[in-house]
């Protein structure tokens, strides 16, 4: 379940491999990328609204979130973000963040310089043609949240996310055997869903009661995937995984 990468891209060929077959080649133009690695603090900005960023962050250990904030500093959560993810991808061509991204728990990054990415893009049409396909996939994402937030009851909601949490590990090798580390806090995932910290605490409550999931220590164990993916009706086919990790 713990998976550990060599070079600090080969998170980043792993989690593009996910969805898509890179050559030989295109991983070795990857992995050639210009890196700076930084250890950030759980709560600690990685980028701003309003900022004008002139590098993108690849998450290589922890959690990160996109979110904004609104009036009286309550804060919407907009996605969660695993190793392996590129969140500020979209500064490439949108000069001006129009949210900020954090980390979440204590986070290990990566800066690639955007000029470092635009020039791999142009010599590889199919690398950036992976690297649409990786927003689209998030927007696929964003779509899916929405329905949960707009139209499934609070506990179907919180049953989605924890089964598209688990997909998404699992494609870069930091989940198996329907168990996977869930760092976040209940405050976390009421931010996302627009619910109340009582709301959420209640939720996972039902969801042990009724046998499909447990959190112990910061680790969720999904009991009965068949049981969690009808109450909830998860299909997986937004995430467009093209497979899993070895």
């Amino acid at each position: 379940m713990t998976w550990a990468p060599d070079h600090p891209l080969d998170m980043l060929i792993r989690k593009l491999e996910s969805i898509a077959h890179l050559s030989a080649e295109e991983r070795r133009a990857i992995a050639g990328l210009p890196t700076l690695v930084r250890l950030l603090k759980a709560g600690q900005d990685i980028v701003r609204d309003d900022d004008r960023p002139s590098q993108c962050c690849l998450v290589l250990e922890g959690w990160a979130c996109r979110y904004k904030l609104i009036s009286q500093g309550k804060r919407q959560i907009f996605s969660f973000h695993v190793p392996g993810d590129i969140p500020d991808l979209q500064s490439l061509n949108l000069k001006a963040m129009d949210h900020s991204l954090c980390a979440l728990t204590s986070t290990k990054v990566a800066f690639i310089p955007h000029h470092s990415v635009l020039a791999l893009t142009a010599r590889h049409p199919r690398i950036a043609a992976i690297f649409w396909r990786d927003t689209l996939v998030e927007a696929a994402i964003f779509r899916e949240w929405m329905v949960g937030m707009g139209r499934r009851t609070a506990s179907q909601a919180i049953a989605h996310q924890i089964c598209e949490l688990y997909l998404k590990l699992k494609a870069v090798g930091l989940a198996e055997n329907h168990l996977y580390r869930l760092p976040v806090t209940q405050s976390d995932i009421a931010d996302a869903l627009g619910l109340t910290n009582v709301h959420v605490n209640r939720v996972l409550r039902e969801l042990r009661t009724k046998g499909l999931v447990t959190i112990v220590g910061g680790t969720l164990r999904i009991h009965d995937w068949r049981e969690l993916t009808g109450f909830c009706e998860f299909d997986p086919t937004y995430l467009h995984l093209e497979r899993q990790a070895a």
